[in-house]
């Protein structure tokens, strides 16, 4: 049970966080994770529903401080899957809105995720088989920075002409409005896991050889261009997150330092988005290539984001293989990170926040409807 209203908050993990002028209750927030569970076809492609709705809703009722809503498509052809949420268009900005206003109702910060898949698109929901869609069941051509499939049964991408890639460029501006629209106080770009942004960044997977191949400043063009245009329709005092990956985990197991994203090049590329205008970087790994020989075990990212933090001061929030209260106190606490992203966790536990209060003894108000169950009633 929950410790009394009364009871001062003493711990890292229960300190608000202030971001521009919005202030998140508590360093506890929700990962974006695919539901994989919009409609597919008709005019409701990519609309939330009743599904979405309970699971949101859950986490905040559980405590989260912010909720990061899974990776969100600004158009029909850059879905993950062929039953991923977009924000192309005002039906799917009416649908989030129920989902929003409870959220703050609860107390909790809403945001969103907005994403192009790149190569990565037009796959099959996870647990189908996870594969590409073909043309038959209503799959799509793929595009990317260069013509390079993710793996053998994967198709070639269509290489995006720079016409193509200012499209894009402009289909983030708009989904971050339809965000603003929608109820949202949180945008994230997500440039991680090897979608098209990280597809951008990588020279695995960028063979470009105009002005958005070749060099780092090249290489980057691309992700610090949607940043500017969703930090100029979003609004000033509203705070813009960017997920990365920190390497994508070839660099660190071959002597060849041109196959992968670096975590030097991270951190180069953070102290850029802090100039222009991201307030966050949400500091994962890996994803760009299926086979990647990664090192897991308990916490094993936070170390991308500490570096990050220490060496530009951009506010950074940790991820992956977090599952433990102290565990996640220590992080902030410690100053590893200034948040803790939780995803599975939160799918085994929506109540995370409220264990945690208990666990340390701080103050998380509970919903009024339960103040029956406050620990200073009877049993």
């Amino acid at each position: 049970m929950d410790t009394p209203v009364e009871t001062p908050v003493t711990n890292a993990l229960f300190q608000p966080y202030t971001l521009r002028s919005l202030t998140i209750p508590n360093r506890i927030w929700m990962a974006p994770m695919c539901q994989y569970s919009a409609e597919v076809f008709g005019p409701n492609a990519g609309v939330v529903n009743d599904w979405h709705f309970s699971h949101y809703t859950s986490r905040a009722t559980g405590g989260t401080g912010l909720i990061l809503v899974e990776a969100t498509a600004v158009s029909p052809e850059g879905r993950i899957s062929i039953a991923d949420l977009g924000l192309w268009n005002d039906t799917q900005v009416e649908a989030l809105r129920p989902i929003t206003a409870f959220l703050k109702e609860r107390g909790t910060v809403p945001g969103i995720q907005l994403g192009h898949a790149g190569r990565k698109a037009s796959t099959e929901q996870q647990w189908l088989g996870s594969g590409p869609v073909p043309p038959e069941r209503h799959g799509w051509q793929t595009l990317a920075p260069s013509p390079l499939p993710f793996d053998e049964e994967y198709p070639e991408p269509e290489e995006l002409t720079t016409d193509r890639i200012q499209e894009i460029v402009g289909q983030f501006a708009a989904a971050a409005r339809r965000a603003l629209s929608a109820g949202f106080e949180v945008v994230e770009i997500h440039g991680a896991h090897g979608y098209l942004i990280g597809e951008f960044l990588s020279p695995h997977t960028n063979h470009r050889t105009d002005e958005y191949g070749g060099s780092f400043e090249n290489r980057t063009r691309f992700a610090l261009e949607v940043v500017d245009a969703v930090r100029a329709v979003w609004p000033e005092d509203l705070p813009l997150f960017f997920r990365i990956s920190a390497t994508d985990w070839l660099t660190e197991n071959t002597e060849d330092e041109r196959e992968g994203w670096t975590a030097d090049e991270t951190v180069r590329l953070a102290a850029l988005l802090r100039e222009h205008g991201v307030d966050l970087l949400d500091v994962s790994t890996g994803g760009l290539v299926p086979h990647a020989r990664i090192p897991t075990g308990p916490g094993y990212q936070v170390p991308f984001a500490t570096r990050v933090r220490e060496e530009t001061g951009l506010p950074v929030a940790a991820v992956g293989l977090i599952t433990e209260v102290r565990q996640a106190e220590k992080i902030v606490a410690n100053g590893e990170a200034d948040a803790v992203l939780l995803g599975r966790e939160l799918l085994r536990d929506p109540y995370f926040a409220r264990r945690a209060a208990r666990e340390l003894g701080a103050d998380l108000q509970m919903p009024p409807q339960y103040h029956g169950a406050a620990p200073h009633r009877a049993a």
